[in-house]
């Protein structure tokens, strides 16, 4: 079992979530015909052109608009850009994570707003015909099976267990790491400086937490069970909280297989 301490970050609101519930572990069935995809989406309040892509990603999560693809968002806010106007959700650890990527895909520079999906593709994140084109195509890859069949939540932490199923038909070529994240959604801020001042943004699925719970070397196992414990900073709204787990080739970065589960019911 893994424990980790993530410290407090700033939250900005909740858009009136107010439920607070565990959801169940079967997804219902407009979900469980559907092939996730993980959508990561590189962004800053100090960026001008990122709002528009900040929409995007909440339309993706709320409306799945591509057939036969359930969209797994993560926005993960990247500290380059913190200047005028301090972005309070912003980490270099996303930093760190968006120049993976840069390395892997190629890209000439870091860039905001920068969409990544499934790990292979990369597009400016505003633009929404292309995502949706993209996320189609990875809809029709083979995927393992990410469940996560227990999450307790108490008031400072939540337990997690992760099974896996159907990593050999995937044959991946390098060893792969399982991932965890913690993501708030309906957050919003009232930005005072910089390139967005006076504006009021809203932001989806905000990455809280992320961290590696392992690493599955070759041969990777068929089927896979994992624990994880994450401590919940006071600060954030629990009712809007969302776990997310996937698996994630190291070296190629193609993603093998995610799921998230909400610590409240949208149902």
């Amino acid at each position: 079992m893994t424990r980790w301490v993530v410290p407090g970050v700033f939250g900005a609101g909740c858009l009136g979530l107010l439920a607070l519930a565990v959801s169940g572990s079967r997804l219902p069935e407009a979900e469980r015909s559907r092939t996730p995809v993980l959508v990561e989406l590189f962004t800053s309040e100090g960026c001008l052109s990122c709002p528009p892509a900040d929409e995007l990603l909440i339309r993706l999560d709320t409306e799945q608009p591509v057939p036969g693809a359930l969209v797994v968002s993560l926005g993960e806010h990247v500290d380059y850009w913190n200047g005028q106007w301090q972005d309070p959700f912003s980490s270099t650890a996303f930093t760190d994570r968006q120049r993976e990527y840069q390395r892997v895909l190629a890209t000439p520079a870091l860039y905001t707003p920068q969409m990544v999906v499934d790990g292979q593709v990369q597009l400016i994140g505003s633009r929404q015909q292309l995502a949706h084109e993209a996320i189609a195509r990875a809809s029709k890859r083979p995927k393992a099976t990410v469940s996560l069949p227990r999450l307790d939540l108490t008031w400072n932490e939540v337990s997690v267990d992760i099974t896996v199923s159907g990593m050999a038909g995937l044959e991946p070529v390098h060893d792969v790491d399982l991932w965890i994240a913690i993501a708030e959604e309906g957050l919003q801020t009232d930005v005072t400086r910089g390139e967005n001042a006076f504006r009021h943004l809203r932001h989806g699925a905000v990455v809280r937490a992320l961290h590696p719970v392992e690493t599955l070397t070759l041969p990777v196992p068929d089927h896979i069970r994992a624990e994880a414990v994450m401590e919940i900073d006071p600060e954030w709204h629990t009712e809007c909280l969302k776990v997310v787990s996937f698996l994630q080739e190291r070296s190629s970065r193609r993603v093998l297989g995610v799921t998230q589960r909400r610590l409240r019911s949208r149902y």
